[in-house]
């Protein structure tokens, strides 16, 4: 099976990956001309009867501080809405730290060095210790919490938090607002997908995240301005093209998801009242999208314009 592409990793990660916490950087204010240009106009859709409306706004789960996108069209629509949906509601730390260990950790067996090809075990220490930890501290993690855990904490120190993120944000104003917030899944069910893929799909995603470490800036920097020009096919193409290369993740973690979601949406099209939906940009773009798999149950998405 060809090496995934951080890319693709980026498509597949689910909200409780992204969501980890992150420290946040200090940043000093910013003008108002950085701010405006900072002004993000992100994809927004809109499926509607007589009676029902949802909302399906795709996200970046991490930004840096002083991009301005809960506005405008985002920001009317979650304001017309009586509910809130996102990928998934995290559960407490406590609860999730313990689904991770019980899910992501082997506490006996080959460690995960030994299950590298030998060729990228001097990268993959490399890696761990460039993050300030012992070059063995992942090595009783599965490939696929390591490969995530060695994509997502660098982020960190390119000023890029979860707290600026639209999933916390969104849940904020809704708590605020008072208005009720569900997930379309579960931790366990998220935990769940990664943790059935095959042990061959878990090294190559593990192997392309160590190859792809040193073009992780350009890479998110390319993906949040597609998200903040409101560009969904560029975005399908830098996020999702390369999942291509391995269906059994491409199947696992992004087309059986948006199959279920568009489920969902169908399904809540029966109820009266207007839905916020929020989930990751990656399953709103490219062929296999939610919008597509609505047009297959006759469900059409429109864009909004803003």
């Amino acid at each position: 099976m060809p090496y995934l592409t951080l890319k693709a990793l980026r498509a597949a990660l689910s909200a409780f990956v992204m969501t980890l916490a992150l420290p946040a950087c200090a940043q000093g204010p910013e003008s108002p001309k950085a701010r405006a240009a900072n002004d993000a106009d992100p994809a927004l859709w809109v499926v509607k009867d007589k009676d029902t409306t949802i909302y399906l706004f795709g996200t970046i789960h991490v930004l840096k501080p002083g991009m301005t996108w809960f506005d405008e069209a985002v920001k009317t629509a979650f304001d017309r809405s009586q509910q809130v949906v996102l990928e998934l509601v995290m559960p407490d730390p406590a609860k999730m730290q313990s689904l991770v260990m019980a899910t992501g950790v082997s506490p006996s067996g080959p460690t995960l060095t030994e299950q590298l090809p030998a060729p990228k075990r001097a990268a993959y220490a490399k890696a761990v210790s460039d993050l300030g930890l012992p070059a063995n501290a992942f090595d009783r993690f599965k490939p696929w919490l390591a490969a995530t855990n060695l994509s997502i904490a660098p982020l960190s120190k390119l000023g890029y938090d979860s707290a600026n993120g639209p999933e916390q944000v969104i849940t904020a104003a809704a708590k605020a607002a008072g208005k009720p917030v569900i997930g379309l899944e579960t931790a366990e069910q998220q935990l769940g997908y990664f943790g059935s893929l095959s042990q061959q799909a878990q090294i190559a995603f593990l192997s392309s995240t160590i190859d792809e470490l040193p073009k992780l800036e350009t890479t998110m920097a390319t993906m949040v301005d597609e998200w903040a020009r409101g560009d969904p096919e560029a975005l399908a193409k830098d996020m999702n093209d390369s999942l291509k290369d391995s269906p059994e993740v491409a199947k696992v973690l992004l087309i059986d998801r948006n199959k279920h979601w568009a489920n969902w949406v169908a399904e809540r099209m029966k109820t009266p009242g207007t839905v916020f939906v929020a989930v990751g940009a990656g399953h709103l773009a490219g062929t296999d999208s939610v919008q597509a798999q609505l047009a297959k149950l006759g469900v059409t998405a429109q864009r909004v314009k803003y």
